[in-house]
């Protein structure tokens, strides 16, 4: 196991930046996933820190040993790809052992690690098979399998699910979790899907554009974001964005009110300096703060679009008097069978104009 440090780490090609100072610490133990929009970096961070993309500037540490120049196979990591990669020839224990066997390993050695990662994976069974003969989720768990017997300080995944149909996602999601508790052992993961990052992370790197938007626990990320962006990243459906402006000050904090809908004011509490009275805000709600008309701080009515019911939930997708898409998230029993419905702001959000949190 080892630690993983970024310090400033720089990637450009040509004159062309993609990762701008990159600053990450990353525990012995810790299971961390880079999240971001495609083009953000994320993938390019992990093959930097794997050896397989050389770094611009900044230095990149394991485990406290400098690597910047150290060659990917002596760095004491493991990868698994987007692709399976399997040798299609092989069977599963050959595909298991092919790259110990290669470096001279002993057999006795090799055997005993093989045997270890098919009983972790539950693949044991499968040994003689060929991959043409099993499924994704098994040819997945052999990809996996090659990275264990190696007995890396730190595994790096690269969206290693995305190949996956939704059911399998959910099923690896838990094996891969599981995994990292029985192993202990570092793990770095890119995806570009929300819902794994909160799922799976001890922590969560946001990035955008290059950029290390935030940095922390689930949670946390979710509870209280730093900027717009992460707010509307984070969370399934994203956070609802209404434009505001600030009408003035009480003894709780600031008088926002909704863009088209003079009558819907929100007080939101602010710990810093307000903006000045008349200045353009963001207001932020996620579908599950909005309550029944009334159990809130201000009542909003919104137009209804469509609205989907999911079992129990139900997601109704509507717009304010001012044209901006909105989703409540609602019992199914309380969905009105009306073109609008009033709701309640129960908890919101603040940001200025360029998209950052107002606290």
């Amino acid at each position: 196991m080892a630690t993983v440090t970024l310090n400033n780490v720089v990637k450009r090609f040509g004159n062309f930046p993609v990762v701008h100072g990159a600053n990450i610490d990353i525990k012995d133990g810790e299971f961390v996933v880079f999240v971001g929009p495609s083009g953000c970096g994320k993938s390019t961070l992990l093959r930097m820190i794997a050896g397989l993309e050389d770094i611009t500037d900044g230095e990149i540490a394991i485990g406290g040993k400098l690597v910047n120049d150290v060659e990917p196979a002596d760095r004491g990591i493991a990868m698994v790809f987007q692709s399976y990669a399997l040798y299609p020839h092989m069977s599963v224990e050959q595909n298991l052992s092919f790259g110990l066997r290669m470096t001279g390993n002993p057999k006795a050695d090799t055997d005993r690690r093989v045997k270890r990662a098919a009983e972790i994976l539950r693949i044991s069974e499968l040994m003689e098979r060929r991959p043409k003969k099993l499924s994704g989720g098994q040819r997945q768990r052999v990809a996996i399998g090659r990275a264990i017997v190696r007995e890396p300080q730190v595994f790096l995944f690269d969206e290693p699910l995305s190949n996956l149909d939704a059911e399998l996602r959910v099923q690896m999601r838990v094996e891969i979790s599981r995994l990292h508790k029985e192993l202990g052992t570092t793990m770095i993961y890119v995806t570009h899907d929300q819902t794994e990052a909160m799922t799976l992370a001890d922590r969560i790197v946001v990035l955008r554009g290059g950029h290390v938007e935030q940095i922390g626990r689930p949670l946390d990320l979710y509870d209280d974001p730093d900027n717009q962006f992460v707010a509307g990243f984070v969370g399934s459906p994203k956070m609802n964005f209404i434009k505001g402006r600030i009408v003035g000050r009480d003894a709780h904090g600031v008088v926002v009110e909704l863009a088209g809908e003079e009558k819907t004011r929100i007080v939101q509490p602010l710990t810093g300096a307000a903006p000045e009275a008349g200045s353009k805000v963001i207001v932020g709600v996620r579908p599950e703060h909005f309550g029944i008309a009334g159990e809130g701080d201000a009542d909003l009515t919104l137009a209804i679009d469509v609205v989907e019911h999911l079992g129990g939930t139900s997601f109704v997708y509507a717009r304010t008097a001012n044209g901006e898409d909105v989703v409540v998230q609602r019992d199914a029993a309380k969905v009105p069978d009306t073109p609008e419905i009033t709701v309640s702001i129960r908890k919101s959000y603040l940001f200025d104009e360029k998209g950052l949190r107002l606290r």
